[in-house]
């Protein structure tokens, strides 16, 4: 812990910068290859939705020493055709979800007479499809209201373009996440939708904290003429690295105990639907934070004539001061007199000798 906070300190001081804003190309392709997967897989396989969204039945039993396989011989032997799902939930329960039936009854009792069980013991639930639609229009309504009120909430407490890019990072996060939720096969509840809604809101608490260090570090930084924006920013990066490190490792910890204990050896469904979209989401969320919104900002604040306009004078000051900048950060722009030293004392201002 104190190499890193060793380490974390270099950073702040602009004593050793790793240039994100610079390598931005390797970033974007490698969140391109995994976007062109996930949209691969979306496209071939798609989403696993409950029964909540599309609607179904829902049947549980408890019976000691229950396993999978007998629950899909009892669908089986119940005549239910159609996709149905099978889940072991704690050690002696099984829930077993299906498509719509003609004769539930039936079924109930066909299940009741295979497990051995009374008809009054099995738990069910219908759903509507009607309803499914219904609940699936309100999570995209949700999902749609809350980008809408984040990205106003952004342009009036920083600017527009802080805005677009923390939006794009967060689009880029939700994809990344319902393409490995169609990969590996989970379906998609509400809860899922619940964690969606959960990782947008890190994924911005991350980016916000990036950003409100941007726009301290910018704040004036076309009068002082002596780093560029994109340095600037690069700085802010090295500057939080530390901080998004350690709140994603404390928040990883226990939603990764939740997936790999609560669903894995419990086998608690909706802990594994929650669980899954956390865990994802909140790793994609620091990367997005550090690699995505953050150069995206510099390359859309960089094409505007102010900044172009301070990316000349740098360079004129200061030929390389712009890759010199970036590794030392604002230290050397804050320095004043000796800052100026380098390029703004020429012979004339030496002492005059005196004549003999």
């Amino acid at each position: 812990m104190s190499s890193l906070s060793g380490i974390g300190g270099r950073l702040y001081r602009g004593e050793t910068s790793i240039d994100f804003i610079g390598l931005r190309r390797r970033w974007y392709a490698f969140s391109g290859i995994i976007i062109i997967i996930s949209a691969v897989v979306l496209g071939t396989q798609g989403l696993h939705l409950g029964i909540e969204f599309k609607g179904g039945s829902e049947f549980s039993i408890t019976k000691v020493g229950s396993t999978v396989e007998e629950g899909r011989a009892a669908i089986s032997k119940a005549g239910v055709t159609g996709e149905s799902v099978v889940q072991k939930v704690g050690n002696d329960r099984l829930r077993i979800q299906t498509g719509a039936l003609a004769s539930f009854e039936t079924v109930k009792a066909s299940l009741a007479e295979s497990f051995g069980v009374n008809v009054d013991d099995i738990d069910t639930q219908i759903i509507g499809p009607s309803w499914g639609k219904e609940i699936t229009k309100k999570a995209l309504y949700g999902l749609i209201g809350f980008i809408l009120v984040v990205m106003l909430f952004l342009t009036v407490a920083f600017e527009s373009k802080m805005a677009i890019a923390a939006i794009i990072a967060t689009i880029h996060d939700v994809f990344i996440t319902v393409g490995i939720y169609a990969l590996v096969g989970f379906d998609v509840t509400p809860a899922t939708v619940i964690g969606f809604l959960t990782i947008l809101g890190y994924s911005l608490y991350d980016t916000v904290v990036v950003f409100d260090k941007v726009r301290e570090n910018t704040k004036s930084i076309t009068s002082t003429g002596k780093i560029t924006y994109s340095a600037a920013a690069n700085l802010a990066v090295n500057q939080t690295l530390v901080r998004s490190f350690n709140t994603s490792l404390i928040a990883l910890l226990p939603v990764g105990s939740i997936l790999f204990v609560g669903a894995g050896l419990l086998g608690a469904g909706t802990l594994k639907d929650l669980s899954l979209a956390l865990f994802v989401g909140l790793a994609t969320g620091t990367y997005s934070s550090i690699f995505i919104a953050t150069p995206i900002l510099a390359q859309l604040r960089e094409r505007e004539p102010a900044m172009r306009a301070l990316t000349k004078r740098v360079a004129q000051h200061a030929p390389g001061a712009v890759t010199l900048e970036a590794k030392g950060g604002l230290n050397s722009a804050n320095s004043g007199s000796e800052a100026k030293t380098s390029w703004s004392r020429g012979p004339r201002n030496q002492p005059k000798r005196k004549g003999r």
